[in-house]
């Protein structure tokens, strides 16, 4: 009976949601259960280039350390903000949001050739947090019960927790970069005069 209702709930998850948060779920697993270590999954541009490790390109985005609080909170927030994502500006448009996943991630992994960063997984949730909120700009957030904003200053509050528990800030700055450049292309330029669509989800998706 459990299983049931677990598999229907599951099922019930948009396709792109499912698939990302599934694999970062089994991806820690296999690191837990000493499948496979994270020197085997990060981001490390000679590995990829010389040795040609290309599956180090997707793995980064995997792996969101061993689990503990630090994995719980990413993974409630990938899972919250990609799912409303996609059942929200995304409906019916499952290959528009893959197009956004696949522009996120190449322009993050060539903002991740300039940045010491080995796992770029929470920059990539970073960048999805902010174009729901810029998305959502008149919806009231609680944190914690301690702040109350609009959704835009969301991913700012995010920053300064992250700094509270001593985290680098490059992790977020990062995803707000990425997903600010995404916003300005796809929401904000083509409806500036002389502005246009620059974005365009390649049809063999």
């Amino acid at each position: 009976m459990a299983y049931q209702t677990f598999r229907q709930e599951y099922l019930q998850v948009p396709p792109v949601t499912r698939a990302y948060t599934t694999a970062c779920v089994l991806t820690t697993a296999a690191v837990q259960l000493e499948l496979i270590t994270p020197f085997q999954l990060y981001f490390n541009p000679e590995l990829i280039f010389k040795h040609f490790q290309v599956w180090r390109l997707i793995t980064n985005y995997l792996f969101f350390g061993p689990v503990g609080f630090n994995f719980l909170f990413n993974m409630i927030f990938l899972y919250r903000y990609c799912r409303m994502l996609e059942e929200g500006s995304f409906r019916g448009r499952t290959a528009d949001f893959v197009f956004m996943f696949l522009f996120g991630g190449l322009l993050m992994t060539l903002f991740g050739l300039f940045v010491n960063l080995v796992f770029l997984g929470q920059a990539f949730t970073i960048m999805l947090v902010y174009v729901w909120s810029r998305r959502n700009p008149y919806v009231r957030m609680n944190f914690f019960g301690l702040l109350i904003f609009q959704a835009p200053f969301l991913p700012w509050v995010l920053m300064g927790f992250s700094l509270l528990l001593g985290n680098s800030i490059i992790v977020d700055l990062l995803g707000i970069a990425v997903g600010h450049i995404y916003f300005f292309l796809e929401d904000v330029f083509p409806n500036q005069p002389g502005g246009g669509r620059l974005l365009r989800t390649p049809s063999v998706l």
